[in-house]
């Protein structure tokens, strides 16, 4: 019975996949992709028949999901879903080997960003919007998606949104977690299109601009153009989605907190100051070092905005080539790969609020080295901050750290050097895209051998979904259970 509730919920999660598929394959029949409506037909003709029949099959079974099966599940759903994904690349016949399209779908929808693709300009215009539609699908997060529109979830629709949602808190803004999860999707689906019609504005056609506005708000980095932003020389885009994309690195319940008119949560949020912080200051610091080779204070601030707002979240676009930078504004970037954005945002890598919790609690070690008697606390958003939590932080950042030293020596082992080792696994473990070295802008995954990109590819959903739920199967107390 365990394993039927798991496989229907699975299946009917990548029925809404295949729903999901139809829209560019409608745009391929607009646009007379004859190839293109084949690559995207099967798919969809292939899920929607198993989820009917499943559904039909297993109507009379009750939904419910605890922790343990919360965590296996979320972990296949992302697995399986990339692999659907896949399937218009490897049907397209614009992709070599099956390993490529694994590795792009799952770059896709783990929002990381990271291309084989040495030319995507070439693609059909309906498959640039598939990669652009995984990272949407991916930002929010595929399981969200499945516990808004799936309501017969029930009970069981926390404990999928506790193991996918990423962060240190996963609290929920209404009573009921369907009604949270829409209303997320509701702030992320507004912003989407307030974003597409700035871009319109600024001279883009809809395509382009709703691509791009599906990789800013997702924090993904995809683009339909080799140069990625660059290619479009507009300081009007530039703005717009550096702006979009640290918006998209908040916290997402912060908007609703403003809808509401709860103000005061929002300006005594620890994280959002922290996060705003050390964009200024590494905004700063980037634009003067880079000042001497650019035209003016204006370009120098706009390209040092652009990429300290696409490391931080994580986005990976490029507006210029922060390789030939100098050695300070390369530094400040390498160093935001390990920040990222805030809890409950789209964006990856370790996520401020947690680097906050341990900075405070490296200051309260400081404190009880002078007063060994005394008793200290850390306050976030001026509460008490469990202890049980930094705890788990501190797990997190080590298995964080120890999975990218893994990624960098396995890379380095393919003939890497080891500064774009190290770059290559900060880039796949934090779902960032966009790196230094040889995978940064004028560089890609393309080179990489096949078992590289399977090791990539597990990293990359280990590191969307927290670790915890992907590594959770490593332990001997789970199968015990």
């Amino acid at each position: 019975m365990r394993i039927l509730v798991l496989f229907r919920v699975l299946i009917l999660l990548l029925g809404i996949i295949g729903l999901v598929m139809i829209i560019p394959l409608g745009l391929a029949l607009v646009y007379g992709e004859t190839v293109m409506v084949t690559a995207f037909l099967l798919p969809v003709l292939g899920t929607l028949v198993l989820a009917g029949i499943t559904a039909f099959l297993t109507r009379s079974i009750q939904i419910r999901v605890s922790a343990v099966d919360g965590a296996l599940l979320v972990f296949f759903a992302w697995v399986f879903t990339s692999i659907l994904g896949a399937l218009p690349y490897h049907l397209s016949g614009y992709f070599s080997h099956f390993t490529d399209c694994v590795f792009e779908s799952v770059s896709g929808f783990t929002t990381t960003g990271a291309t084989i693709l040495n030319d995507v300009e070439i693609l059909p215009r309906s498959l640039l919007f598939w990669r652009g539609m995984t990272h949407w699908l991916g930002g929010m997060g595929i399981v969200v998606l499945t516990v808004a529109l799936l309501p017969l979830l029930g009970i069981g629709g926390f404990q999928l949104l506790k193991a996918e949602v990423p962060g240190t808190e996963k609290d929920r803004i209404t009573p009921k977690i369907t009604e949270t999860a829409k209303i997320l999707w509701l702030f992320y689906v507004a912003l989407t299109a307030l974003q597409t019609i700035l871009l319109i504005i600024g001279g883009m056609d809809w395509f382009d601009a709703l691509v791009h506005s599906f990789s800013t708000m997702a924090t993904g980095g995809f683009s339909t153009r080799n140069a990625s932003i660059a290619s479009f020389q507009s300081p009007w885009v530039d703005w717009v989605c550096t702006i979009f994309m640290l918006l998209a690195g908040l916290n997402f319940t912060l908007y609703y907190r403003l809808l509401k008119g709860k103000y005061q949560d929002v300006l005594n949020n620890t994280e959002a100051k922290a996060y705003g912080l050390i964009v200024l200051i590494s905004i700063i610091i980037v634009t003067v070092n880079i000042l001497p080779g650019e035209t003016s204070l204006g370009d120098a601030l706009r390209r040092g905005s652009f990429q300290v707002a696409s490391i931080i979240t994580t986005t990976g676009f490029a507006a210029a080539n922060h390789n030939i930078w100098p050695s300070l504004a390369q530094g400040v970037l390498f160093f935001l790969m390990f920040i990222g954005g805030c809890s409950g945002s789209t964006a990856g890598s370790i996520k401020v609020v947690r680097h906050v919790i341990l900075f405070k609690q490296s200051g309260n070690e400081l404190k009880r080295m002078l007063y060994n008697r005394g008793i200290f606390s850390i306050q976030l958003n001026k509460k008490p901050v469990r202890k049980d939590l930094v705890y788990s932080i501190a797990g997190f950042v080590f298995l964080y750290m120890l999975l990218v030293f893994f990624t960098a020596l396995m890379t380095a082992l393919s003939g890497e050097d080891p500064f774009s080792a190290v770059n290559a696994a900060l880039i796949t473990v934090g779902n960032i895209g966009l790196g230094l070295g040889h995978v940064g802008p004028d560089f890609n995954f393309h080179h990489f051998p096949s078992y590289l990109k399977w090791i990539f590819s597990f990293v990359m959903i280990a590191g969307r979904l927290e670790l915890w739920t992907a590594f959770i199967f490593f332990s001997r107390e789970y199968w015990r259970r």
